[in-house]
């Protein structure tokens, strides 16, 4: 592919998904082309559209055009092409497939020569003729829906045999859909009333989180992150379901020390730091040196610093320490499954061995934190993902070797638990349009 300096959205879409192809992350490779280029709101839309559609959707483009290269050797940018005019064709209803047909052979031969053009043109022109192959041909259930959603067979039936097929349908259908804004209220600088007040007077649709308490979903306007709220540190841009271990941590006056033990970075550290009184504080601790500046960044910009302490260290070796808390939060690292609407790429780089190797070190950090918690104190274990060897078994695992804890019911301010009837809080990306997320509630028995 040529290096070409351009604005047009169709050619950038091309550029930045090879970049994402190569190893990049998506949501991040598209900020930068973003930054970089002088794009309209119409174009900066229809460039979002594009990148994350083809990345969501690649597994049934690739279905598509796999019959129509059959023996070719095709160049991967040239692949990103054709993939992004099927998406066109197939998923967006406002642009006719002449232009998609002229913009793509355009493309082809900005980017390359007048043979990728003509190689282009071919196989465009021989879909139109013959069809796309249809799913319904796939014989296996689980290989159509996973094909059908571009989610990985081990992944679909993983989902099956943990929620069965109907919920698995409702799962793989949202996780396609666009993410809305959910932005958390700073209440130590500012009311719910008057960061919703601020969004309206710029513009904004603001509407109240069903799912957490000072939360607001917001659309329209733009992006929340250049609104005078978020520049005065009134707000953090937070999906709701993230809000939820913090609430669940059961904090109040009589809580002088939490733990945040894979804290980057720093949502759930600054939500922390919003509940705490007097000279209470939280300590802040991640392996890496710039997530710690995160942050510390994070802590600033909401005029939280004093009641934040963030410290390098490995939460494995937490036991190694003799400083107890009063709380502690152990939001783990996972396969952030639970992300796909944002991180959709997630969905083609784990595999089933990732998973088990996620699970031990779940396990072990949370072994390690424990050793730091008072005895009647809070533990909140809590992760990004669906699935249930990371959620579910690695709480039962943990309570199977301390029998100095107890599970107890995981609480809300919306009481979703409730609703549920179960003690641990299971959100899918269905319920409510949120991340998909985990929460398990453990208490030290006096």
């Amino acid at each position: 592919m040529k290096k070409v300096v351009t604005n047009d959205p169709r050619l950038l879409a091309i550029q930045t998904l090879s970049r994402v192809k190569a190893g990049a992350y998506s949501n991040l490779q598209l900020n930068q082309t973003i930054k970089k280029h002088q794009l309209s709101a119409t174009d900066k839309a229809f460039l979002t559209t594009l990148v994350y559609g083809v990345i969501q959707h690649r597994m049934t483009l690739d279905y598509w055009l796999a019959p129509f290269l059959a023996g070719k050797k095709v160049d991967p940018w040239v692949k990103e092409l054709l993939y992004s005019a099927l998406f066109q064709w197939q998923y967006l209803d406002k642009v006719p497939k002449h232009a998609v047909f002229n913009e793509s052979i355009q493309a082809a031969k900005t980017l390359g020569h007048v043979g990728v053009a003509k190689f282009v043109t071919a196989v465009l022109h021989k879909i139109d003729r013959e069809g796309l192959p249809d799913l319904d041909q796939i014989q296996d259930p689980v290989e159509r829906q996973a094909v059908a959603a571009s989610v990985p067979v081990w992944l679909v039936q993983a989902l099956v045999d943990q929620v069965g097929l109907a919920k698995t349908a409702s799962i793989l259908e949202a996780i396609n859909q666009a993410p809305h804004q959910s932005v958390r209220v700073n209440t130590a600088k500012a009311s719910d009333q008057q960061v919703y007040d601020s969004l309206v007077n710029e513009g904004y649709q603001v509407s109240p989180s069903p799912v957490a308490d000072h939360a607001w979903v917001v659309t329209g306007g733009g992006l929340v992150a250049n609104s005078q709220a978020f520049l005065q540190g009134w707000l953090t841009i937070q999906d709701e379901s993230a809000m939820l271990p913090v609430e669940s941590l059961r904090l109040n006056d009589q809580v002088h020390s939490v733990l945040d033990a894979a804290a980057a970075p720093g949502g759930k550290t600054t939500q922390i730091a919003e509940h705490l009184s007097g000279q209470a504080q939280v300590t802040a601790i991640d392996i890496h040196d710039h997530k710690i500046k995160l942050i510390q960044d994070n802590a600033a910009r909401l005029g939280l610093a004093d009641r934040v302490v963030a410290k390098k260290m490995d939460a494995r070796q937490l036991a190694d320490g003799t400083t107890v808390y009063d709380r502690i939060l152990v939001d783990a690292p996972c396969s952030g499954l639970g992300l796909l609407r944002r991180k959709p790429e997630i969905r083609y780089e784990k595999q089933p061995d990732d998973i088990a190797h996620l699970a031990q070190l779940q396990r072990a950090i949370l072994d390690s934190a424990s050793k730091r918690l008072a005895k009647g104190g809070i533990m909140v274990y809590s992760t990004c993902t669906i699935l249930s060897q990371e959620n579910d078994q690695v709480v039962a695992t943990f309570l199977k070797n301390h029998d100095d804890f107890e599970l107890i019911p995981t609480e809300t301010a919306k009481g979703l638990t409730d609703a549920q009837g179960q003690d641990t809080l299971h959100l899918y990306p269905d319920d409510y349009q949120t991340d998909g997320f985990f929460v398990a509630t453990l208490r030290r028995r006096e």
